[in-house]
């Protein structure tokens, strides 16, 4: 059997799900990147990058187009991100990435690139069914998750507000599309996602402080 063949192969079978092998590997190491992300690690990036590389196999087997686009995309941006991260300035007072609200202008961009993103990508699916059997659903996902690591490649609190509303989707699709492991996944990030969430938030305070006693201070 090749390897992308056992990949896609069933691991078990639990309450009459079938869970495989490429669906639970890929989202364990996508927990352990978000995990990562939380605690401001340079390595949450190749642990994305090598999540989204055994995904790519999973949506291709449960003919979501925009999964596995999606796939593609988080490949590329983790490697992007990793570069961001790697060559950054900005850091804390620890050593580790220093993080932030976003401001007005980049807030506006991020959601404009939501809003028009899921409509050119839902569009597109629409169109070609044979790439999506879910197109705007799909299309949410993709560009929701797209938007949330560019967020993070920034630094940028909103990334864990971007990873919840993707979450509130990607659950009852996961399900449904037969990747149970997916959708339980799904169900731990939001957990994560809220501490991590607080966590940035209570950092990103911390970090604004700083300045402003340094000033105080001369």
């Amino acid at each position: 059997m090749s390897g992308l063949g056992w990949l896609n192969g069933e691991a078990f079978t639990a309450f009459g799900q079938h869970i495989l092998w490429s669906d639970m590997l890929g989202n364990i190491l996508g927990l352990t990147a978000l995990a990562l992300g939380w605690r401001r690690s340079v390595l949450t990036w190749p642990a994305q990058l090598l999540s989204g590389v055994i995904l790519v196999g999973a949506y291709a087997s449960a003919q979501l187009g925009g999964g596995v686009g999606k796939q593609l995309l988080v490949i590329a941006v983790a490697a992007w991100g990793w570069r961001q991260w790697s060559r950054g300035r900005r850091r804390a007072q620890d050593g580790s990435i220093a993080v932030r609200f976003a401001d007005a202008r980049e807030r506006a961009w991020l959601i404009a690139g939501a809003v028009l993103g899921t409509a050119a990508v839902g569009g597109l699916f629409t169109a070609f069914p044979s790439l999506s059997w879910s197109p705007w659903a799909d299309a949410y996902i993709f560009v929701g998750t797209l938007v949330a690591m560019v967020a993070q490649a920034r630094g940028l609190v909103e990334f864990w507000f971007a990873w919840l509303l993707v979450d509130l989707v990607g659950v009852p699709l996961a399900f449904s599309s037969g990747l149970a492991f997916s959708g339980l996944v799904y169900v731990i990030y939001f957990a994560l996602v809220v501490w991590g969430a607080y966590d940035w938030w209570q950092r990103s305070r911390t970090g604004a402080a700083a300045p402003a006693a340094e000033g105080a201070a001369a």
